[in-house]
């Protein structure tokens, strides 16, 4: 038991630092936190580290110790996914609430189905033995549809654009993304499991009784809790626990009912009454913990999952880049035509676009869940990594790009 600690200990001590002095570096780079501290998962992992010092991952990480790894990246990832519902502001959504559906129901379709498309050239191939070609599909599609609406609010902040029109839709769009894209990530899960369509309706219609309770029984129960609760800008120990007990509640609800654990958090965090003036002192309590201790752990998991080594040959490097390049042009195309339809200019249309290819954290989670239901193969698994890092990457070099190129326009 000390020997297990004690290992933890020295696992959880290098993975803070690392983590930090990754994010500290792509900070001063201009990239949002969060890549650094993918990007030291990586660094972590038997890509880099691991591939330079053989003995390092068998002594530092060792298969047997991981178990307890993975539970509390999952408490963690539980946390921020909370943090991520209760940044949803359905305030700011109904401003901008028609432009921001289709832009953000287009960005969804269109990558959605090349990525069915891409599938079925990689199925045979890429896909674990047993999986069924719909299961593989359908991942794949929704594992393109994603925008990462954390990373991409924090680059928002980060950049102060002059149009508020535009940072206003983008937000609202990658919201209604987020949503759109757990229920259908919930759908696709349900399949999965089910191993049918016929018995998976079983499992959709016990996700559509526990939304009802959340959004018509807990929900209006939690704004009478808020009105008694938010006095003096003091959040007493016990307001913490009601609010942690009922978001672990929601994720046992959908963990139980077969759409994963994340999710139900996520709702949780939706649901919270937006006019409570404590959500910011919520927020940062939970964040201190999730973001700093826990959620590190996760990009480590996620690092020991991915071997890029394991691309050894010209033809995988092709194949990586195809699913990169089809995954850009859907989410990023689909959604400058579609804010140029809804009447936006060619400039804001491109912003847009750029800013709903983030995939970043949110990407990493869906690939995480595909990787452990059996879907996703180490390969593939690999390829879609290096497609979050790279469209998350690009945002920022790609938004001064363009303003570089309008402001010569202009001048």
């Amino acid at each position: 038991m000390t020997q297990n600690l004690s290992v933890f200990l020295t696992q959880l001590i290098i993975i803070i630092i690392a983590s930090r002095i990754f994010a500290y570096l792509f900070k001063k780079i201009g990239q949002p936190s969060v890549m650094g501290e993918i990007m030291a998962g990586i660094f972590l992992g038997p890509s880099i580290l691991g591939a330079i010092f053989p003995q390092y991952l068998t002594t530092v990480f060792p298969p047997n110790s991981l178990g307890n790894m993975r539970i509390l990246s999952q408490i963690g990832l539980i946390l921020f996914m909370f943090v991520v519902g209760m940044e949803f502001d359905i305030n700011v959504v109904k401003q901008k609430a028609r432009s921001a559906i289709f832009i953000s129901t287009a960005s969804i379709v269109l990558p959605f189905v090349l990525g069915v498309w891409l599938s079925y050239f990689l199925h045979s191939t890429f896909a674990p033995p047993d999986t069924p070609f719909y299961a593989f599909a359908l991942f794949m599609g929704i594992a393109m549809s994603i925008t990462a609406f954390p990373v991409l609010a924090r680059i928002i902040r980060e950049r102060k654009f002059q149009d508020d029109r535009v940072q206003t839709i983008a937000m609202t769009s990658a919201a209604f993304n987020d949503v759109s894209g757990w229920c259908i990530l919930a759908f696709v899960i349900a399949i999965v499991k089910a191993h049918s369509f016929y018995n998976s309706f079983y499992t959709l219609g016990a996700t559509v009784a526990y939304m009802i309770v959340m959004f018509f029984i807990v929900r209006p129960l939690l704004s009478r809790f808020s009105k008694t609760r938010s006095k003096n800008n003091i959040v007493k120990q016990s307001t913490v626990a009601i609010i942690l007990l009922m978001m672990l509640l929601s994720a046992l609800c959908t963990e139980m009912i077969g759409i994963h654990a994340l999710f139900g958090a996520f709702i949780a965090g939706v649901i919270m009454p937006q006019e409570w003036d404590l959500r910011d002192i919520i927020i940062n309590k939970i964040e201190d913990v999730a973001l700093i201790m826990l959620l590190p752990l996760f990009f480590v998991i996620t690092g020991l999952r991915t071997e890029i080594n394991s691309l050894n040959t010209i033809p995988l490097w092709l194949i990586c880049c195809a699913v990169v390049a089809v995954a850009i042009t859907g989410k990023l195309a689909g959604s400058a035509i579609a804010a140029k339809i809804a009447g936006e200019s060619n400039y804001n249309s491109l912003v847009i676009g750029i800013l709903m290819n983030t995939r970043g954290l949110m990407e990493l989670i869906i690939l995480n869940i595909g990787f452990e239901l059996g879907i996703l193969k180490e390969a593939v698994f690999t390829m879609m990594v290096i497609m979050a890092l790279v469209t998350t990457f690009m945002t920022g070099p790609t938004l001064s790009f363009l303003d570089r190129i309008y402001k010569k326009k202009n001048a």
